[in-house]
């Protein structure tokens, strides 16, 4: 309460400059100039002059960015996260999100915005894709294609066998009863039943009741035991790395893309917090859980 919605904003946004003339190039600055072309940042945030004279600072919670290690689409690696200033200096980051003392500037680095890049708005994380990395990612209509792929190989449930099929991208968020389900820890995918809960050890509750359900499911195929979420096929196109078929899963939201996605995903790690880092779904910001991450999904086929 109190403050300017300028200097609210300036706590946060960042600016991203395209230059149009060939070849296009995108850089990104941390937001903090006024109309006068003055440094306004919020009170806390460190400021100072550079070596010709000119102002810079860092927004109060910093603006990062992680430029991918290699091609993002052909070889998915992380790279390191770094804060960008507000002349667009790269430093390396405070010890934490807001603290006063700059970290050092790293001179080899640029603030120009690769495919791939990753901008971290104290919690909103962007993704920049440039032309040539989105001709190697499905379309909407090259999704639903596959989805219909998916559907017409009739995968069934190898315990009801009732045959499943995956809602249209449209309808996200409402389970259908046709809707597959997923065993994340092991991959099997079922329709939806309402039993194999695992219950608590320990003693029975009051009057000799039965122990409260842990909400984790037995897998009837295999016995392992974790949780059971519906499948959602990852609708938005410029989150993947590659136009393969959806086989795999992250895991435990139960977003389903392709492999080189998951796997790609599965080793970024976002900011959260004032220093921590997961990785998280792409699609829903779920954090990833697990040894790797994903699973690979197993379907049953039509028995007829």
């Amino acid at each position: 309460g109190g403050q300017s919605p300028q200097s609210t904003i300036s706590r946060y946004a960042c600016r991203i400059m395209c230059e149009r003339s060939a070849p296009y190039t995108a850089r990104i600055y941390a937001a903090g100039f006024d109309s006068s072309k003055n440094i306004f940042l919020g009170e806390r945030a460190a400021k100072w002059r550079t070596s010709d004279g000119l102002m810079d600072g860092l927004t109060t919670n910093g603006v990062l960015v992680m430029h991918p290690a290699g091609e993002f689409v052909s070889e998915p690696a992380p790279g390191v996260w770094r804060e960008i200033s507000v002349c667009g200096n790269v430093f390396a980051l405070r010890e934490t999100r807001s603290a006063q003392q700059r970290g050092k500037l790293v001179e080899n680095e640029s603030n120009t915005l690769q495919d791939g890049s990753l901008i971290d708005l104290c919690g909103a994380t962007l993704l920049w894709r440039t032309p040539a990395g989105l001709r190697h990612t499905p379309t909407l209509k090259q999704l639903e294609s596959l989805r219909q792929e998916l559907n017409a190989a009739r995968p069934q449930c190898p315990v009801g066998f009732n045959t499943l099929a995956f809602p249209s991208l449209a309808q996200r968020e409402i389970v259908d009863k046709k809707q597959p389900w997923v065993y994340v820890n092991c991959g099997h995918v079922h329709g939806y039943h309402n039993w194999g809960y695992r219950k608590e050890k320990g003693p029975a509750g009051p009057g000799g009741t039965a122990p409260a359900s842990t909400g984790e499911r037995e897998c009837p195929m295999c016995r392992r035991v974790g949780p059971y979420v519906p499948l959602w096929l990852g609708c938005e196109g410029g989150l993947y790395l590659d136009a393969g078929p959806p086989t795999h899963a992250f895991c435990p939201c139960g977003h389903v893309c392709s492999e080189k996605t998951v796997v790609g995903w599965s080793q970024i790690p976002l900011p959260h917090g004032t220093h921590a880092f997961h990785a998280a779904c792409p699609f829903c910001g779920t954090w990833l859980t697990g040894e790797q991450g994903h699973i690979k999904l197993i379907f049953q086929g039509p028995v007829d």
